[in-house]
C-alpha cells in the first residue's frame, strides 16, 4: 500500500490581463498593506520593495482592470497618505474567497489521489 500521509498538492493563483500577471498573493498583500498603513512607500518598506515596484504594481492592476485602486493625498506638512478604492476593498475580498476556494479544491484532489494509491486503480474521480 502507497503511503499518502506526507503527499500534498500546492498551487498558486493568478489572474491575468491581456496575457500578463495581473492579481497575485503578493500583489494583493500589497493591497493589504497599503490600507493596513495608509502609505505606499510604508507598505512598500515592509514588503521589502522600492517605492516605485509598488507603485507600479498598483498602477499595473488598476489599469488591467480600469479601476483606480488606491486613492492618494500629497505629503506636506501634515504628511500624505494613500487610501484603498471600494474597487480595491472588494478585489481583495474576492480574491482571498478564490484563494480559499482553490485551497479547497487543492484538498478534495490531495483526498482522491491518495484514495487512487491506496486503491491501487489510478483514477482520481
Amino acid at each position: 500500500m502507497a503511503d499518502t500521509a506526507n503527499i500534498r498538492i500546492r498551487g498558486r493563483i493568478w489572474l491575468t490581463a491581456a496575457g500578463k500577471n495581473m492579481l497575485g498573493r503578493g500583489r494583493v498583500e500589497l493591497l493589504e498593506k497599503i490600507g493596513a498603513t495608509g502609505s505606499i512607500s510604508q507598505a512598500a518598506r515592509t514588503m521589502k520593495m522600492s517605492y516605485k515596484a509598488a507603485w507600479d504594481a498598483v498602477d499595473a492592476m488598476g489599469n488591467a482592470l480600469n479601476v483606480p485602486l488606491v486613492n492618494t493625498t500629497t505629503g506636506g506638512k501634515g504628511g500624505g497618505g494613500a487610501r484603498l478604492t471600494p474597487q480595491a476593498l472588494a478585489l481583495i475580498a474576492a480574491y482571498r474567497q478564490l484563494e480559499q476556494r482553490h485551497q479547497d479544491f487543492l484538498g478534495q484532489l490531495e483526498r482522491e489521489f491518495a484514495a487512487a494509491l491506496v486503491t491501487g486503480e489510478g483514477t482520481i474521480q
